[in-house]
């Protein structure tokens, strides 16, 4: 155990945190009572690549029908031309048209 004069502790600090790297405890007094304790601080530890890869396993769902062919053809309407709000609307008529029977609307 390595007691210093808090003044002494301030102007050789580097030799202190040395002291106590290599195992010693190191205590600080002011007006000859112990003031400040040294002690070696804990790091967290590093996670490893190990821990990295798979970590969004359970986070991610794809839906049962998304490499499906009906998806496939959604995918090249949508990018060879056809306008999907042009799809979305005369989708909607169709749905309007099961709810609401000709004339009831």
């Amino acid at each position: 155990m390595s007691l210093s004069h808090w003044y002494k502790a301030s102007r050789a600090l580097h030799k202190l945190i040395a002291s106590v790297e290599s195992g010693e405890e190191v205590i600080i007094t002011r007006t000859g009572k112990a003031a400040v304790k040294l002690v070696m601080a804990t790091r967290p530890a590093r996670k490893s690549h190990k821990d990295m890869f798979g970590s969004g396993i359970g986070k991610l769902w794809i839906a049962e029908d998304a490499f499906s062919p009906k998806t496939d053809t959604h995918l090249q309407q949508l990018f060879e031309g056809e306008d999907p709000l042009e799809i979305s609307v005369s989708r909607a008529a169709q749905i309007k048209k099961s709810f609401f029977p000709a004339g009831n609307h």
